[in-house]
């Protein structure tokens, strides 16, 4: 059987080449490195300051600025992070009820649309960057801390998702454009009930691995 016949199938050559997943792996791991790091790290100021003001009735004045901080940059992360994890909410209650082609092209669509959107976000963030740098804008609190630093972590990380999004969005048009609808299906469709089940299960097989591993 040749190997055009297994991608129109959705077969083995369906799957995506392990080089193109391995990387995909290593930014998923890198960016839910460093979203679980930002995190870590504001629970530590909180336990700090919750602590200095019920002992020593001293506050760092600061927390919750970093709180605010932590949930803009976390959640940029989060974009990217969701969408290859085929995570994004999709309306799909007909969408395996159409033909294979109808499918193809809705899911390009989502995922063009979605590049369109993070583009467009990331432009207008080029705006609030200049505006900021500017005007020299601070913060209104204690701190008085140089908008800039965070704005521009919050803004790398809306332009890692458009990213993300435009080459998402370009394999998807090739895929289509090459008559591949059984690879783009593969790829793109939305994540069925049977597949978060299943990464489920292997999660928690995974961590109860771990438990017995970890136990004298």
């Amino acid at each position: 059987m040749s190997q055009s016949t297994l991608i129109n199938r959705g077969g083995p050559a369906a799957a995506p080449s392990r080089k193109g997943a391995d990387m995909k792996d290593h930014i998923e791991s890198v960016l839910a490195t460093v979203f679980g790091g930002i995190f870590l790290l504001l629970a530590g100021v909180v336990a700090v300051e919750t602590i200095s003001r019920k002992v020593f009735n001293v506050s760092l004045q600061g927390a919750d600025e970093l709180g605010g901080y932590a949930l803009a940059v976390g959640s940029t992360i989060a974009f990217s992070l969701a969408l290859m994890g085929r995570n994004h909410i999709r309306v799909d209650v007909f969408h395996e009820k159409f033909p294979r082609a109808m499918q193809a092209f809705l899911n390009w669509f989502s995922i063009v649309t979605l590049a369109s959107f993070g583009a467009f976000v990331a432009w207008i963030a080029t705006k609030v960057i200049t505006d900021t740098l500017a005007y020299g804008s601070t913060a209104q609190t204690p701190w008085a801390t140089p908008l800039i630093w965070p704005q521009a972590v919050w803004y790398a990380g809306l332009a890692i998702f458009a990213l993300v999004a435009t080459g998402f969005a370009l394999r998807a048009s090739w895929l289509l454009l090459t008559g591949r609808v059984d690879l783009l299906n593969h790829d793109f469709h939305p994540k069925s009930a049977k597949e978060e089940l299943k990464e489920e299960l292997d999660d928690l097989a995974q961590r109860q691995a771990s438990e017995q591993g970890a136990q004298p």
